[in-house]
């Protein structure tokens, strides 16, 4: 017995010695892997970004390129993927994760233009989000004088503003629909792309086991049902040829065009929007808020700012961000700071490739290191800190360099950049005229130490919340 054991141990031994992944011909130089492991084990598996650094790795037995700095990108989605898995096909049918054809340009299109149809950038969207930033004040002025857990407000109310482009409704914050949602999305971003998922996208035979994986699973069922259910109760609702939303206009699409458009394809398209549009945004928001407060100087000057330009003013107007370099500077600080989305989603050839002398074959999965540009050395004045003159020229006047793509690049860059861009500069706005936000004196020094995921997220912090003087 105990020499067969010996024989087993011996077998394994040299299967891993002697055994290689054969390395496609004139592909990038990179670690050594290992059968079946890839470079598992040469990964930060909770923190992978610091492993990034190598030209390419193995994802199990499957090759990797990790792409650093401005350099080019891939339109194809690769696919057998926890996040592709978990959905059991839906975000196939999506816009995201879907690979790249005639299915996917016809969504993208669709959502491009209902969008921008609904008001992006438009005085129809701006009331929107001014209207659920009244929630956030009433929210606020509750807890005045005290300190908040502020990701929950912040998610929420991200939530709140996809689910009026969508279906024209939004949720109490204390609406259990709306904690179920935000708490499914929340867990399924955080497996992904942490520890589990990275097994999961490695190990393909552990996928049957009852591992933490399983969750995520379980979460993607209940948004496909909550999905279905809120499309089904809207279809009854509706008037044809009288859009109200974007669900209305899908609908309204699918009876002219059954090919590239279902009903299927509608709730993967509503779960993919609303997780794009909902923890990008929110985690921001928290990355904006943890340094200003941190940095009251910053704080300070963006409040006087704001004063100035809306002195008179009722409300904000998305339009009043041309007047206001510095709070634009400090808000594009933010996103670069918050890094949200440090590898974008993963990218894959869709045919044989060239790409700076090397040979990348079809179906390699591409990482774009976004987080590598957004802090890397000669593109930024002070690449590791927080600092708004990164964005502002000699003259104070906002400035954006070509570095800052936290919306991606290319043909799948951020659907929601323009929604995401007038949440961020209108909630921030509103919130600094009239509040001014603490770091509270109990708390501790700071820890800027960034949470990992599909999306990044700060470490959970309390926020206290005090009245302005003389606030309109």
């Amino acid at each position: 017995m105990l020499d067969s054991l010996i024989l087993v141990w011996i077998c394994i031994f040299l299967f891993f010695v002697f055994i290689r992944i054969q390395r496609p011909k004139n592909f990038p130089p990179g670690p050594r892997p290992l059968p079946i492991f890839g470079n598992l084990f040469q990964l930060d598996i909770v923190n992978p970004l610091k492993d990034l650094d190598k030209v390419h790795l193995y994802i199990g037995g499957r090759p990797a390129v990790v792409l650093k700095g401005l350099k080019a990108t891939f339109s194809g989605r690769p696919q057998n993927l926890l996040i592709n898995n978990v959905t059991d096909k839906l975000y196939v049918t999506g816009i995201i994760l879907a690979d790249y054809g005639p299915s996917w340009k016809e969504h993208r299109r669709f959502a491009l233009m209902t969008l921008r149809n609904f008001g992006l950038g438009k005085q129809s969207m701006e009331k929107r989000i001014l209207g659920e930033i009244e929630h956030i004040v009433a929210h606020l002025e509750k807890s005045g004088g005290s300190y908040i857990n502020p990701k929950t407000l912040f998610h929420d109310a991200a939530s709140n503003i996809i689910y009026l482009v969508l279906f024209g409704i939004r949720y109490n914050y204390e609406d259990q629909t709306l904690k179920a949602l935000v708490r499914c999305f929340t867990e399924i971003t955080k497996l992904a792309n942490g520890p589990w998922g990275t097994i999961y996208d490695t190990l393909p035979l552990v996928r049957a086991l009852p591992l933490p994986f399983k969750k995520a699973i379980v979460n993607s069922e209940k948004l496909k049902k909550m999905a279905a259910d809120m499309i089904n109760k809207h279809k009854m609702q509706r008037v044809s040829g009288e859009p109200r939303d974007l669900v209305d206009c899908y609908l309204d699409q699918l009876v002219d065009d059954q090919v590239c458009f279902d009903e299927e394809q509608l709730v993967g398209m509503v779960i993919d929007l609303h997780g794009a549009g909902t923890d990008t945004t929110s985690n921001t928001l928290l990355t904006a808020f943890l340094y200003l407060m941190t940095h009251p100087d910053i704080q300070e000057k963006c409040q006087q700012e704001i004063d100035e330009v809306l002195k008179g003013k009722a409300q904000a107007s998305f339009e009043d961000r041309h007047n206001m370099p510095y709070t634009q500077a400090v808000i594009h600080e933010s996103q670069r700071i918050a890094d949200t989305v440090p590898l974008s989603v993963f990218h894959c050839t869709t045919r044989d490739t060239q790409l700076m002398g090397y040979s990348i074959p079809k179906g390699t999965l591409i990482i774009p290191n976004l987080s590598s540009i957004l802090s890397e050395e000669g593109q930024w004045k002070f690449p590791h800190e927080f600092n708004p003159a990164n964005f502002l020229n000699e003259q104070g006047q906002f400035e954006k360099p070509e570095a800052f793509l936290p919306f991606s690049a290319g043909p799948r860059m951020c659907l929601g950049e323009g929604l995401a861009r007038m949440e961020l500069f209108l909630i921030l706005v509103t919130l600094l005229r009239r509040f001014q936000f603490v770091w509270p004196e109990d708390a501790g020094e700071p820890d800027f130490t960034p949470v990992y995921g599909i999306t990044v997220t700060p470490k959970p912090y309390r926020m206290g919340v005090r009245l302005r003087h003389g606030e309109i």
